[in-house]
């Protein structure tokens, strides 16, 4: 990193170039990989659960909503409904009211129990452990399917979720916008064993520093690295106000976090 020679001026950080060759994109996808690592070492899923079941229903919640949001609806849903069966037989209006906050209510009923129907009548109730199974539930696809096999039953997956997009096109990672294509050749870059911690670090990066909007390069620790450096605010005090989460000293996204997450848990759902 260069820097300026005035006294108190800012760093100055040089853009990163994008890397002409395969081999290169791989050393460089791999090293902010490594950096990653030692920024968020308590990387983990954002959404709360104890079981597959739970995974499987609060990662199709969470569409079109804050895993917060979904963490704070899910705790009466589940104690009501702890297993598919439960839940396939419930009223749907029931459903419907419980999951309200996680907004477009009414079409999420309906997966969540069409998946749990579909759990208890060809899965003896239990969530399916390969891809081929999982993507046949309603509501589900590889995205979906790809969270619940990385963090429920080790199986290595990538979520190409919007974070991850994102930042995958800001590292020229890939030029593709197609969820599955971009999953293909992002997880060509990687041993299939960090396919899943890579999920984790780069949506842990993407909602607490590198935004869509208004990235906060100047406060960015892997900024040296980055091809896109300077789409975002660079002044250090500034883009320091546009950290979220734990790095800004608030609470994450989980009621109950792992032990070894540094920021305080979320709060649960007021009225709940």
């Amino acid at each position: 990193m260069a820097t300026s020679g005035g006294a108190g001026e800012r760093p100055v950080i040089r853009k990163a170039k994008a890397a002409p060759t395969r081999t290169g994109r791989v050393r460089q996808a791999r090293r902010i990989y490594r950096e990653l690592e030692e920024v968020y070492p308590y990387a983990h899923p954002e959404l709360d659960f104890e079981n597959p079941f739970q995974l499987l229903v609060a990662t199709v919640l969470s569409a079109q909503t804050t895993d917060l949001r979904v963490n704070q609806t899910t705790p009466a849903l589940f104690a009501k409904y702890p297993t598919p069966e439960d839940l396939a037989a419930a009223n749907p209006e029931d459903v419907e009211e419980l999951i309200r906050p996680t907004g477009f209510f009414r079409a999420k009923t309906k997966s969540i129990m069409g998946l749990a129907k579909a759990l208890t009548e060809n899965f003896g109730g239990e969530v399916p452990g390969t891809l081929k199974d999982m993507v046949t539930l309603p509501g589900v696809g590889r995205k979906t399917a790809n969270v619940v096999l990385g963090n429920a039953f080790g199986v290595p997956g990538i979520t190409v979720d919007t974070h991850f997009q994102r930042l995958v096109r800001r590292w020229k990672w890939t030029e593709q916008t197609d969820p599955d294509k971009i999953e293909q050749e992002v997880g060509s870059l990687f041993p299939k064993k960090d396919w899943t911690m890579l999920s984790h670090l780069v949506i842990f990066h993407g909602r607490r520093i590198c935004h869509a909007r208004k990235p906060a390069c100047g406060a960015c620790p892997i900024a040296p690295l980055c091809p896109s450096y300077g789409e975002g605010e660079l002044d250090p005090v500034k883009a320091e106000k546009l950290l979220k989460y734990e790095k800004a000293g608030l609470p994450g996204q989980r009621l109950k976090p792992p032990s070894d997450f540094p920021g305080p848990p979320a709060p649960p759902l007021e009225g709940r």
